[in-house]
């Protein structure tokens, strides 16, 4: 029965994580406790042959809102016709409290390539596995704080910007980005697939 309780748990905490686009500049938490989140669960999240190949940046004040404007800016050079709505979305993650930009370091799965070369095409996509993994995570314990995020991939189009703005090794690929900030707008419904054309139990 304990074990159920926990699996419950768990499972709560799972089924409350959603994409929340309504954040301010604000945060339940202090720093310390989301750097204590982000710390545990790059320890603790899996990898392929335990690689540890995750980096993370994790983004505040100033620096976050930096993001959000070089971002804005990319997006200007492309985006054809009325900018209004793009530039409303980007204000919307500019207006949290944080980022969290996730990196995968090349150099690891390099190394693994070279050393199982049996596996050699299997490593980048297990390395986009484990840093899904990990997105999730932190996602979900930021949730369960009661800090709103979404998750963002405007990679590779700010790329050269954030490594040049932030010091960030060339070999670390950028994956994906977390803004996150106390909730001012909760989610709608969400419609889910019949399980049963989702999943098979064999006996």
């Amino acid at each position: 029965m304990a074990l159920e309780v926990k699996a419950n748990e768990f499972l709560t905490t799972v089924q409350h994580r959603r994409s929340i686009y309504g954040i301010s500049k604000a945060s339940p938490v202090p720093d310390v406790r989301i750097q204590e989140i982000v710390n545990e669960a790059v320890k603790h999240t899996p990898s392929a042959f335990n690689s540890q190949s995750a980096r993370v940046v994790v983004l505040f004040g100033d620096h976050h809102n930096r993001l959000w404007d070089i971002t804005k800016e990319a997006l200007r050079k492309i985006v054809t016709g009325d900018f209004s709505a793009t530039e409303q979305r980007i204000n919307g993650f500019r207006n949290g409290y944080g980022t969290v930009l996730f990196f995968e370091d090349q150099t690891v799965i390099d190394s693994l390539q070279n050393q199982f070369p049996t596996y050699k095409d299997n490593f980048p996509l297990w390395s986009h596995q484990s840093s899904g993994m990990l997105q999730f995570v932190i996602w979900t314990a930021l949730d369960a704080e009661g800090l709103g995020a979404s998750l963002q991939h405007y990679n590779p189009l700010i790329d050269g910007d954030v490594k040049q703005t932030w010091t960030i090794p060339q070999q670390w690929n950028l994956i994906a980005q977390l803004p996150f900030g106390k909730k001012t707008a909760e989610p709608g419904d969400k419609e889910f697939q019949p399980l049963t054309a989702r999943v098979r139990f064999v006996k």
